[in-house]
């Protein structure tokens, strides 16, 4: 058995790097040669001798399936793709629809089969590269493998721009497969930004700056996936165990790769690197060496190098005998026509500028070197030149300035590779690999470079080579592999099962009723929309509605609420009435019209607008006919708001762009309803939901991290609103013994005119100071005494932190997998609270 010289070197080298700290570990992974003519012994044999000679697992795979996978697949779709080559028609009819997309599957369906029969409690599963995008959720499908089990994704080439990767027919296939990780990790910021990127706009997923939210029971529904994937078989497991998978949080963060510094120290200095150091200084004496390593493919540039170098030998004539190029190729699995292309610059160049004793280009591509002698042409090398036009992370580059400890040489860097994002590397030459001249000028500057500015840019370049080493990128990685697996399953009661909607117990009044007429002090918390009140989402029904409130209102006319929306009033009011009950109606809607309506109508029921940007208080008594207390505070009030004209501006733009599309702008939040028609499968839905990504996009790149918002997309809409803000914040102030204008998160100038009517004064925004001074707010809120917590909502995370409460009565209205103690379909919520009020 001999090693694998084509493998990911810098991952076997990052990993054995820490060997002393992860001395119980298995590599799975294939041969990397035909197989199919060995026979059972001899697979047998081969086994026995991986696993105790090198600590490997292989994986078997026929051949034709292997070649299909890694040659086509991977190399011919996934490769260009990734590195922003998407290719022109008839030449890469395997593109945009590949038939060996179901080998791909199989590969990754056996490598899953491998894990799972190997794996042991307490595993971590570190999946790497594009080969295997789909491992992470194959596994956690798999039953043997429990939501405990941490596993991370690590990506170690480019990952494009959301308009490159949406090319592939089977992009939702493989950003859900990598969601089935844990942790994704990435080279760059840039890389890691693209991903989420991509997810949002093409999953429609919540992507926020620390990861991706996975929505429950919505995109994500592994069965399904699943059955997608694998089949009839699958479906069928499906209806029997009525499995949905729960919302969940991917960590995405970005681990730069490193090299073993010490481990390279050590071997160059070898007796054998210097004694081809020593012979390379013979054979090139007088010379100037640039070098070059890099594989033969188009997206390494090495063509655009020597074009560069051609132009550099024209336009600085006298370096003409005095310079070589040295440059290193290695095959690829590609077809020869690069190749060609490549021996054809280096012929010409060599036949223009030779002599009887000099030879500019020194092409190298039939063999790879020894490490040896590869440590030693970085020793001796004047230069080195990387031309990417895209690379993840070119750890060449980290060797070659580790090499060139002593002689302190610059390096020329292509600025498209994922060393260059790093500011540690601004310290090399950049170049752009399209611009020929540029890279000619390039290389004249390194080597007319003093000794001193040289000396200068290598301390910068060698600080981050040993700060960002190959042992810091796996210990980091996995710490944070476990982290995110930790805080994922620290939130599941029994972190060994999913359970669907259905396994949770349907609530009745029969069931509250006992612990609700005993206790003496009740918190009820509701949500309105989607829960008391189905709203008409068509265009026509959500202008009707935000109308109400802006018409003037002559000799007291009564607003006309929806059917629905009054008997919510009704029972709402019952409960409230009764002294030991403290009710809240948690909304969406901004803070006029229908809530308006409402807050006249009950003024000692609580409401939560806006997601939780905005609370009234409970009114506390009547004096004259008329509530006092119960006013609005502002929870946004310390929030820039600027962002709504140029959100607005965005939003309008797309809605000329998307037919039946609505804005509905709020106080401090906004709703784009990019779909409002009748039916979920008319063609212009797709459109639509095309248009809502990009709009997603622009709104988190241009405004998102400059004004701290986040964007919670729906299934026909999506809703910016200030970060950190959400009814669980809102639900903490009112939870808070203070009550809620008390609690940390209220600004002391959060108080809101009376009158909501009017829209929010300058008062609502925090602008001038005073307020309400005579309301004692310590009248509302607090937990100290409360002994009956409800809670009837679809918000699951509100759900989740209610639950923390010992006793707390949740009930999900979502119809999907939930931590909720019971369920309720949303029509059954008004009977259910009519019922306790009747205990009044």
């Amino acid at each position: 058995m001999e090693p694998n010289t084509h493998c990911n070197g810098g991952l076997k080298n990052a990993v054995e790097s820490v060997g002393e700290r992860m001395k119980k570990k298995l590599w799975v992974g294939t041969l990397g040669t035909p197989t199919d003519g060995f026979g059972e012994d001899l697979r047998k044999d081969i086994d026995k001798r991986m696993l105790a000679q090198h600590a490997s697992l292989p994986v078997w795979i026929p051949d034709a399936e292997f070649q299909s996978c890694y040659d086509e697949f991977c190399h011919q779709v996934l490769w260009p793709c990734l590195h922003y080559a998407v290719p022109d028609a008839p030449k890469t009819k395997f593109f945009y629809e590949s038939a060996a997309y179901k080998q791909y599957v199989a590969v990754n369906q056996r490598f899953a089969d491998a894990i799972i029969a190997n794996y042991q409690d307490g595993d971590i599963i570190w999946v790497n590269d594009y080969h295997l995008l789909l491992l992470p959720l194959l596994l956690r499908l798999s039953p043997q493998i429990p939501p405990s089990a941490p596993i991370g994704f690590f990506m170690h080439v480019a990952f494009p721009s959301s308009e490159i990767f949406r090319c592939l027919s089977v992009r939702k296939d493989l950003l859900r497969g990598m969601l089935g990780a844990d942790l994704v990790g990435f080279q760059t910021a840039n890389y890691a930004r693209h991903y989420r990127q991509t997810v949002s706009r093409i999953l429609s997923f919540e992507a926020l700056p620390r990861g991706i939210q996975v929505p429950e029971g919505e995109g994500l529904t592994v069965e399904e996936m699943r059955e997608k994937l694998l089949g009839e078989e699958a479906k069928e497991r499906r209806v029997r165990d009525g499995v949905v998978e729960r919302g969940r949080f991917v960590d995405v963060a970005v681990f730069p790769m490193g090299i073993d510094v010490r481990q390279l120290h050590k071997r160059k200095r070898e007796p054998e690197v210097a004694e081809w150091v020593s012979v390379l200084r013979q054979r090139y004496a007088g010379m100037k060496l640039v070098v070059g390593r890099d594989k033969l493919d188009e997206i390494q540039g090495v063509r655009h190098k020597l074009l560069a170098f051609e132009a550099f030998l024209d336009k600085y004539p006298d370096w003409q005998g005095k310079v070589v190029l040295i440059q290193v190729a290695l095959q690829t699995t590609e077809s020869n026509e690069l190749a060609g292309n490549v021996a054809d610059v280096v012929s010409r160049i060599n036949s223009r500028f030779s002599t009887l004793t000099y030879q500019p280009v020194v092409f190298l591509h039939t063999q790879d070197l020894t490490f040896s002698q590869y440590l030693a042409l970085l020793t001796v090398a004047d230069a080195f030149i990387v031309t990417s036009l895209r690379e993840g992370m070119a750890l060449r580059t980290h060797e070659y300035v580790e090499c060139q400890d002593g002689r302190y040489r610059p390096l020329i860097l292509s600025e498209f590779t994922g060393s260059y994002s790093y500011s540690g590397f601004r310290s090399c030459i950049a170049v752009n690999p399209w611009d020929r001249r540029g890279t000619a000028n390039a290389i004249q500057q390194a080597l007319t470079m003093s000794d001193e500015e040289a000396r200068s840019r290598w301390e910068d370049l060698h600080n981050h080579v040993t700060a960002q080493t190959a042992q810091t990128f796996v210990t980091t990685f996995l710490n944070r592999c476990v982290r995110a697996n930790t805080e994922h399953t620290a939130s599941l009661e029994d972190p060994s099962s999913l359970s669907s909607f259905s396994a949770i117990p349907a609530v009745t009044t029969a069931l509250l009723v006992p612990k609700y007429k005993h206790s003496e002090k009740r918190l009820i918390l509701v949500d309105f929309e989607g829960t008391l009140w189905r709203r008409d989402l068509t265009k026509k029904g959500l202008q009707e509605l935000l109308r109400i409130g802006t018409k003037p209102k002559e000799g007291g006319e009564k607003v006309v609420l929806p059917a629905e929306v009054e008997e919510a009033i009704a029972v709402l009011g019952r409960l409230a009435e009764e002294r030991r009950n403290e009710v809240w109606l948690l909304s969406g809607l901004r803070v006029g019209g229908v809530l308006e309506a409402v807050a006249e109508r009950v003024p000692k029921v609580g409401i939560v607008a806006e997601n939780g940007c905005f609370i009234k208080t409970r009114a506390v008594g009547i004096n004259s006919g008329k509530a006092y207390g119960g006013e609005w505070l502002n929870m946004v009030a310390n929030f820039n708001l600027s962002w709504k004209s140029s959100c607005l501006e965005i939003l309008n733009y797309f809605t000329e762009r998307t037919p039946g599309s609505f804005i509905e702008e709020r106080q401090a939040s906004m709703v784009w309803r990019f779909w409002t028609g009748e039916t979920m499968d008319h063609p212009d839905r797709q459109w639509a939901q095309r248009q809502a990504a990009e709009a997603q996009n622009h709104i988190f790149d241009s405004l998102g991290e400059r004004y701290g918002l986040r964007i919670i997309p729906g299934r026909n809409s999506f809703l910016v609103l200030p970060n950190n803000i959400s009814r669980s914040t809102a639900i903490g102030a009112i939870l808070h013994p203070g009550g809620p204008a008390r609690s940390p998160v209220t600004s002391h100038s959060s108080w809101m005119t009376a009158s909501a009517s009017d829209g929010l004064s300058r008062t609502a925004f925090g602008l001038d100071e005073g307020g309400f001074g005579g309301f004692n707010s310590g009248d509302v809120g607090g937990t100290h005494d409360v002994d009956f917590l409800l809670a009837v909502s679809s918000d699951e995370k509100l759900l989740r932190r209610l639950n923390e409460f010992d006793g707390a009565e949740t009930v999900s209205t979502s119809g999907k997998g939930t931590d909720a103690k019971w369920k309720l379909e949303s029509e059954e919520a008004a009977g259910l609270l009519k019922g306790l009020a009747a205990v009044n």
